[in-house]
């Protein structure tokens, strides 16, 4: 038994003098330093009594000390379990507990607070700044640079993701060492990367986008990330001459096409141009192509699966589909109330199959058995329809899913949330068409009766218990909610009718 998931993504660097990252500081850092680096993590894993298996979650700025966390878990056979950097600490509380993390690592400035949630779910707090400070740093720099992979197969838990439940639970999506490494594997060979591709990575480390598709697929290939800590149009536009390919949510490309220095000679000699996370607008998409030649390859993911669809690299790039099932993954639309497969072009329920597909969500098999059928078929809860040519376009959301920036929000946790303000008696929560993000948030509250809600207190509420991509950017008073003869909430006739609330105005 080896650890595949390390010995293809990592092992075949060791000692080698190649560059792995360029940071915007001018500064990079070799394979061999970096891997180096790991090892000595790895063993302070060991040191800290972390055994294969253990969850350690981390809520850290993007670094290069962070990455190496990573590949330090990977290499030492522990669960990962990155955290959105702007979770609160309510919601910290819940995934740091749930998952029985045996060490958590926050940034410095959040230790104070964090502290008591560690303890309560009898995790080890260590610490891990933006700039490689922290206790976990101190204790890494006394270790050896150089540890044993453990062992691991390949149905063994690499990392453990947290996505939103619609019951306002989280579920934690359990990927196993065979969902990352196969993901990885398709996608080298769909988007032909190489060992001479240089990646501008400005994506962030704790969401699957940035983490197992941009990183992993890197390290397979062999070549370089543009490290960089976020997006900034600055840094991304100086940059971008030492890149060959790209990969972005939709709000990226956005705001590239809005400054007149991002034209076709900037662009001339990249090879790919990658997007997803959320939908891409076709406008974005055809505005891209006349500015520039190139003509983004959008794909379709999910928490519990990585990549399941990819535009091809040669051949036609769908504006508003998300292109074809990757190798080894299977697709159908099925009707959602008895599961029969539809006919091509028919809108139902879409279905993925595949080594992708994760081993279900942690310490919830009754979810796992709704959502996973034992044939391995994962019911995705998009609506979708395939045409004849196999091109697939998702034409709505079930259980209501947002993806605002790349991330996904569940209008029922924040339902929940609201109902439980002052004066509110009850809430519905839809998202909105945006001009940046994709889409947004929008709250429609109908308050008790003789009751006037106090908006600011709700907002400062929000403020303090949701993070910043899951408030409410708009927020509306109505003496009820649209209802139908059965008495449920009609969600449509609300998009409907906020449909235009971000767009710009008419001048």
């Amino acid at each position: 038994m080896t650890n595949p998931l390390y010995h293809a993504l990592f092992a075949h660097h060791e000692g080698s003098s190649r560059v792995f990252l360029h940071l915007a500081d001018g500064s990079m850092t070799s394979y061999a330093d970096f891997l180096a680096m790991a090892d000595r993590t790895a063993n302070a894993l060991g040191a800290l009594g972390v055994a294969p298996g253990d969850r350690v979650a981390v809520h850290v700025e993007k670094s290069p000390q962070a990455l190496a966390l990573y590949a330090a878990c990977i290499k030492a056979g522990v669960v990962f379990l990155p955290l959105n950097t702007a979770y609160t600490a309510k919601e910290l509380d819940y995934f740091v507990g749930d998952s029985g993390a045996a060490l958590f690592v926050c940034d410095p400035s959040e230790a104070e607070a964090m502290g008591p949630i560690a303890a309560a779910a009898g995790a080890q707090l260590k610490t891990l700044a933006s700039d490689g400070r922290g206790t976990l740093t101190d204790l890494v720099a006394d270790q050896p640079d150089h540890f044993a992979a453990v062992a691991r197969d390949g149905d063994d838990l690499a990392a453990l993701l947290y996505t939103s439940g619609t019951t306002g639970r989280s579920k934690g999506a359990m990927l196993t060492q065979t969902n990352l490494l196969s993901n990885a594997q398709a996608l080298v060979d769909c988007w032909r990367f190489t060992r001479d591709d240089v990646l501008l990575h400005a994506l962030p480390i704790f969401h699957s986008h940035g983490l197992f598709v941009a990183t992993n697929v890197t390290l397979l290939a062999g070549g370089s990330l543009i490290f960089l800590p976020k997006f900034d149009l600055e840094t991304v536009l100086r940059l971008l001459p030492r890149a060959t390919t790209m990969m972005g949510v939709p709000t990226f490309y956005t705001r590239l096409l809005d400054d007149a220095r991002f034209d076709a000679a900037l662009s001339a000699h990249m090879r790919l141009f990658v997007s997803g996370s959320a939908p891409l607008l076709a406008e974005t998409h055809k505005a891209f192509e006349a500015r520039t030649g190139h003509r983004i390859l959008e794909r379709y993911g999910m928490t519990e699966t990585s990549m399941n669809t990819s535009n091809p690299y040669d051949g036609d790039r769908r504006a508003g589909t998300v292109g074809l099932p990757l190798p080894g993954v299977e697709a159908r639309v099925c009707d959602p109330e008895t599961r029969a497969e539809l006919a091509p072009g028919e809108i139902g329920m879409l279905h993925v199959r595949g080594p992708n597909v994760f081993k279900g969500y942690w310490q919830m098999p009754e979810k796992t058995r709704e959502e996973l059928q034992a044939d391995g078929w994962f019911i995705t809860g998009d609506l979708a329809r395939i045409d004849t040519d196999g091109y697939i376009t998702i034409v709505g959301r079930g259980k209501d899913l947002i993806i605002s920036g790349g991330y996904n929000i569940y209008p029922k946790e924040i339902e929940m949330f609201l109902d439980d303000q002052p004066g509110v008696k009850e809430s519905a929560v839809v998202g909105a068409p945006h001009p940046d993000f994709g889409e947004s948030v929008i709250a429609v509250l109908v308050p008790e009766p003789g009751e006037t809600l106090d908006l600011s207190a709700i907002e400062a509420a929000a403020s303090e218990d949701l993070a910043g991509f899951k408030r409410p950017r708009h927020v509306v008073v109505m003496e009820a909610l649209p209802r139908n003869t059965m008495g449920k909430v009609q969600k449509a006739d609300l998009r409907a009718q906020f449909a235009a609330v971000f767009q710009p105005k008419a001048s």
